[in-house]
C-alpha cells in the first residue's frame, strides 16, 4: 500500500516513524494556529497588517530552505537548474498567497471557532479537485471516511467546547481575553466559500506539479517561496496607510509566523510523496488538537460532542487508512 492511497506499509521502519512524526507535528500546528491567532487579539481585533504576517511566514520558509542548502542538509542537483519547471509555481505561490492572507482576514468577520469548524467544507472541494484533476477514483470506504470527516466538524460546530464563564458551548479560546460569542456575517461566509475552494484548488495543483517534475523537493520549495515572497512583498507595499512592517507584533505572532512556517514546509513533503487527501486528513485531527489546547491553557471545558467528533475522526482514520 503506498502512501498516497492511505498506509506507509511500504516503507521501512525508520521511514515510517518519521513519515508518521512528521504528520503528527503538522496536525499540532494547524490545530494551533487558530488559538495563536486569537491571543494576538487586541481588543478584538488583530493588531498587525495580515500581509506583514504572510509575508514573513514566506520569507521564513525561503530563507529555511536556503539555509538548507547552505550547510548541506540538501544537496544541489548537478548541472544548471532547470529554471522553466519554475514558472509554474506561480501559479502556486499565487493561490498559497490567497488562501493564507483569506485566513487571516476571515477573523474579521466570524469568531475563530466558527472559522475552525466550516473551513472543514475544504475537505469536500478537496476531494472533488482531486478526483477530478489527478483521475483518481475514492472507493465507496473512502468516501464515507471523508462523510465523516465532514460530520466530526458538525459535531464540534454542536459545542465540542463550553465556556462556563459564558455558558455559550462552542466559545473560543479567544474569549479567555475578550468575551467573543459564536457569529459569522454575510461576507464571511462568501469568504469562507472561495477560501474552501482556493485551499483544494492551491493543494490539488501543488500536488499534481511536485509529483510530475523529477526535481528534489528542496529546490521545488525554493521556486514556490521565491514567488511566495515576490507576490507577499508586492500584496504588502500596495496594501496602503496602516500599521509597520512589524508594529503590533508581539511573541504570540512571532510563533504563528514560525509555526506556519514549518508547517508549509511539512505539507510541501505531504503533497510531494503524499496526497492532498492526506492533507484532509491533518486538517481534519487538528481540531482534536484545537480543542484541548484551548481547554488547556485558556479554561474551557470539552464537551460530549468534542468526544463524539474525536470518534468519528477516528473512524474515519480508520476506514480511509485500515486494512481494506
Amino acid at each position: 500500500m503506498s502512501v498516497e492511497d492511505g498506509g506507509v506499509r511500504g516503507l521501512g521502519r525508520p521511514r515510517q516513524a518519521r513519515w508518521i512524526l512528521m504528520l503528527l507535528l503538522s496536525t499540532a500546528m494547524y490545530g494551533a494556529h487558530a488559538p495563536l491567532l486569537a491571543l494576538c487579539h487586541v481588543d478584538g481585533r488583530v493588531p498587525f497588517r495580515p500581509s506583514s504576517a504572510v509575508l514573513l511566514t514566506e520569507l521564513t520558509k525561503l530563507l529555511l530552505c536556503a539555509f538548507s542548502f547552505l550547510v548541506g542538509w540538501q544537496v544541489w542537483p548537478q548541472g544548471a537548474p532547470p529554471w522553466r519547471q519554475a514558472a509554474p509555481f506561480a501559479l502556486s505561490a499565487l493561490l498559497y498567497g490567497a488562501n493564507n492572507n483569506l485566513v487571516i482576514y476571515l477573523q474579521r468577520y466570524m469568531d475563530p471557532s466558527t472559522y475552525q469548524v466550516l473551513s472543514n467544507l475544504k475537505i469536500g472541494s478537496t476531494a472533488l479537485l482531486y478526483c477530478l484533476c489527478l483521475q483518481h477514483r475514492l472507493s465507496p470506504r473512502q468516501g464515507l471516511a471523508l462523510l465523516l470527516l465532514m460530520a466530526a466538524g458538525a459535531c464540534y460546530a454542536a459545542g465540542g467546547l463550553w465556556d462556563p464563564r459564558n455558558t455559550l458551548p462552542g466559545l473560543h479560546p479567544a474569549a479567555a481575553a475578550s468575551p467573543m460569542p459564536l457569529h459569522i456575517t454575510p461576507l464571511g461566509l462568501l469568504l469562507l466559500i472561495l477560501y474552501c475552494l482556493i485551499s483544494g484548488l492551491s493543494s490539488v495543483y501543488t500536488e499534481l506539479l511536485m509529483k510530475r517534475q523529477q526535481l528534489p523537493l528542496a529546490l521545488q520549495n525554493l521556486f514556490l517561496y521565491t514567488f511566495g515572497v515576490l507576490l507577499n512583498l508586492g500584496l504588502h507595499a500596495g496594501a496602503g496607510p496602516g500599521p509597520g512592517f512589524l508594529e503590533g507584533f508581539s511573541g504570540w505572532a512571532a510563533l504563528v509566523v514560525l509555526s506556519q512556517a514549518l508547517n508549509g514546509l511539512l505539507m510541501s513533503a505531504v503533497m510531494k510523496h503524499g496526497s492532498s487527501i492526506t492533507r484532509l486528513f491533518v486538517v481534519s485531527c487538528s481540531l482534536v488538537v484545537n480543542a484541548v489546547l484551548s481547554a488547556a491553557l485558556l479554561r474551557l471545558q470539552l464537551t460530549a460532542t468534542f468526544f463524539l467528533a474525536t470518534l468519528l475522526i477516528g473512524l474515519a482514520v480508520h476506514l480511509y487508512y485500515g486494512s481494506r
